[in-house]
């Protein structure tokens, strides 16, 4: 008996469900808007914290082998350029998040790093759909 690809079941009947708050166990579809803007901004916050976390053990360790380079040109360079490397990370973790911001502005989009309210605005054209109707569709105020 031949089996082509295109008869093989790649998921169940009743489709395919997600795990834990991703899969809406428990919830209604119309909150998965406010799970993806949770999900996405947990991701945000925990990758800042970890670049913060990257940030303060580099400068630890270039401290130390400051400290410890004992007049060694070579170990005090490694060690500026560990401290450089560190402070050259963070600043551009804060950046990217008020680039992004700014790009969200100039696009009319005033919360892009909420993405629950960048999505009903883009699709609602209001701008602040908490609010209650105000600003007028489709000039981002």
């Amino acid at each position: 008996m031949n089996k082509y690809l295109a008869a093989i079941k790649l998921y169940p009947d009743e489709g395919l469900q997600g795990i834990g708050p991703l899969g809406l166990e428990g919830k209604s579809p119309t909150e998965g808007l406010g799970v993806f803007n949770t999900f996405i901004s947990t991701v945000i916050g925990v990758m800042t914290l970890i670049a913060a976390i990257w940030f303060i053990f580099k400068l630890i360790t270039g401290a130390i082998g400051i400290l410890s380079s004992g007049g060694d040109k070579q170990a005090l360079e490694s060690a500026q350029k560990n401290i450089t490397t560190g402070i050259v990370g963070l600043v551009v973790v804060i950046l990217a998040l008020f680039i992004v911001d700014l790009i969200g502005r100039l696009m009319g989009i005033e919360n892009i790093t909420n993405p629950a309210n960048m999505l009903i605005q883009v699709i609602t054209g209001v701008a602040n759909p908490g609010s209650g109707g105000g600003g007028t569709p489709g000039y981002g105020m």
